[in-house]
């Protein structure tokens, strides 16, 4: 870069620094906070008082006055029962027969400690029976169980729940244990009241104030939503993002989930879909304890239950691909793999090819080099074709500047001088750019992709001690654009960015237009700099990888280059085209050469008229 390009760069980035310490921040809303209270549907509010109201304690009075012909089973004592597979310990109380506590046994939160994915303090829930007398909380009845605490181990256990209204009258809530994973399969059952149950279906209401399990809390709460899939299999979500969030259906839904950053809490219809559902994230900015609150409100159809079909799924685990698509349907895309475009990239090809390597590769860092490798070798006929595109513009780059200095400054002239002399020796010159072009879905495929790894989670390299968050080499107070925390992985991969721009600067002309491309080759490592400081460091890590491959593979493929030979290939090219022999261009070529034919008949014209207008002044 000459002094003037560097001064220009300076500028830009100054300006942007200028214009974050500068420009006047708006005073913060206090509006998301209010909306906690104020934006919550009756029927939430409702709910919320049920749950509170059913935890304090009851005489026989009240409860008959409460719960009418259920008052038998609304007073008792409360037990917890705890039983575990190699995968979920999670406890059960015999007031509600609901799940009271889930801990995820093989995973931790981002401070080392047991992973509580719920617990009676941050998750509440409703299960709202219609009755001849009123509605009735199935959640505030105390139930009877003969299991005791145990592991499962073998073949799955169940547990039931049962809860006497009178002779030959109960309500049954079972659970299924597998002796490993994470789905618990749940059956509700209304044995012998037909007569008191009423008109309407039963109520599901959930409310989970999500815990932050990783170190970012702003990059959890934008990750943090409730996911759902309609009857017809259109799987929808509430939008992303620190704002609150709502939605109303008019469709119903086979299955919700509670989507954190890499876990999820999830309820699955087996039969026929939930309906009325509506779904809420709010958000407490001042509130750090609690990442989302996420309310889900549902009716469970009445019909089934009464048939015997009230059969319904829990999933209380990772948000892990291959252990998301047997669950249910479309349950999968509770991972985000990306826009549409770029989906079947990391589906069919990076996460099967990632998982193949992790049987082989202990250590995470490794497997992401040979991850690039892989994809460099793969891709190796794509960069040869785009060097030797650029190897013919550096055998043509003297009859290019023989243009420049003989057209002047006259940049359309330059142009469409230099498509002639690419005619003429069978050149294209959008031959170097698409194989280029061909690479970018894959970079963008695994931008999207590895900040939704879980497999990435709390795995250590160097001096990353968790791979799918940014590595902080460097803290300091916060500053414009940067934040409070320099990445190395990130800092790593702009100082190779940069290398590799000089590099293919020194191999590549300049080619003439208004804007000055090499330039921007560095100004772009430096603007990515300030994006990706807070993006997983695996990614960071792949790209700094990727580009010390990229320039390790092209100095071994210019082993294998002779430019004397290309020249010699131009030069009868050329001899074969002016003689008539040579291949006429066609599709793409041939019409950018009837569109140069017509611009410079229309130069030729316009330099004409200007004559003709000064020779009769």
């Amino acid at each position: 870069m000459d002094r003037n390009q560097l001064i220009g760069i300076v500028l830009i980035l100054a300006m942007l620094v200028g214009y974050q310490l500068l420009v006047p921040k708006p005073a913060p809303e206090k509006e998301p906070a209010q909306k906690i209270q104020t934006t919550k549907p009756k029927s939430a509010s409702s709910a919320e008082a049920a749950i509170n109201k059913a935890e304090q304690p009851l005489d026989s009075a009240a409860a008959k006055a409460q719960f009418g012909d259920f008052a038998a089973v609304a007073t008792g004592e409360a037990r917890d029962i705890t039983v575990e597979n190699k995968d979920l310990k999670v406890t059960f109380s015999t007031w509600g027969g609901r799940v009271k506590e889930v801990v995820l046994k093989n995973y931790k939160t981002f401070d080392q400690k047991p992973l509580v994915l719920i617990d009676e303090k941050s998750s509440k829930t409703l299960l709202e029976l219609p009755t001849q007398q009123g509605k009735v909380n199935l959640h505030q009845l105390y139930y009877q169980t003969s299991t005791s605490n145990g592991q499962v181990s073998g073949q799955n256990q169940q547990i039931v729940f049962r809860a006497e209204v009178a002779p030959g009258q109960s309500i049954e809530q079972v659970y299924t244990i597998p002796s490993e994973g994470y789905v618990i399969d749940y059956d509700l059952k209304l044995n012998g009241l037909t007569s008191t149950v009423g008109n309407g279906d039963i109520r599901f209401f959930w409310e989970d104030k999500m815990r932050q399990y990783e170190n970012d809390l702003a990059n959890n709460r934008r990750a943090a939503t409730i996911n759902y899939l309609t009857a017809d299999e259109n799987f929808e979500n509430l939008a992303e993002g620190e704002s609150n969030q709502e939605a109303t259906l008019e469709e119903p839904v086979q299955w919700f989930t509670i989507k954190h950053k890499y876990f999820l809490s999830g309820f699955i219809d087996k039969n026929a879909p939930m309906t009325k559902a509506s779904f809420k994230t709010l958000v407490d900015p001042t509130d750090s304890s609690v990442v989302k609150t996420a309310i889900a409100d549902v009716m469970l159809p009445i019909a089934d239950v009464k048939a015997g079909k009230g059969q319904y799924k829990f999933y209380y685990g990772p948000n892990k691909f291959q252990l998301l698509g047997s669950i249910a349907p479309e349950f999968d895309r509770n991972v985000y793999l990306g826009y549409s475009i770029l989906k079947p990239i990391n589906k069919y090809f990076f996460v099967p090819v990632f998982n193949f390597l992790e049987k082989f590769i202990a250590n995470y860092g490794l497997l992401i080099v040979a991850l690039v490798v892989f994809v460099k070798l793969l891709l190796t006929p794509l960069t040869y074709k785009s060097y030797v595109s650029m190897a013919k513009m550096r055998v043509l780059a003297p009859e290019i500047n023989e243009i420049k200095e003989r057209v002047g400054d006259d940049m359309a002239k330059q142009q469409s001088e230099q498509m002639k002399l690419y005619q003429e020796v069978g050149v294209s010159p959008l031959s170097g750019c698409v194989p280029v072009l061909a690479t970018m879905p894959i970079l963008f495929a695994l931008f999207m992709l590895f900040p939704n790894l879980i497999e990435l989670r709390q795995k250590a390299f160097l001096w990353s001690s968790d791979l799918s968050t940014y590595d902080a080499f460097l803290k300091f107070p916060t500053l414009p654009f940067i934040g409070s925390h320099l990445s190395l992985f990130t800092v790593l991969m702009t100082a190779s960015s940069i290398a590799y721009a000089y590099y293919n600067n020194q191999t590549t002309p300049t080619q003439p237009g208004p804007v000055n491309m090499k330039a921007l080759s560095y100004i772009f490592p430096l603007m990515f700099m300030f994006v990706l400081n807070s993006y997983p460091a695996g990614l960071t890590f792949y790209y700094f990888v990727s580009n010390i491959v990229t320039i390790t593979q092209q100095q071994l493929i210019r082993r294998f280059v002779d430019e004397d030979k290309i020249k010699a290939v131009l030069d009868e090219n050329r001899r074969k085209n002016a003689s008539g022999q040579g291949k006429k261009p066609g599709g793409f070529q041939a019409l950018l050469q009837k569109q140069l034919a017509a611009a410079e008949e229309a130069r030729k014209q316009a330099e004409e008229a200007q004559r003709k207008a000064r020779s009769k002044k």
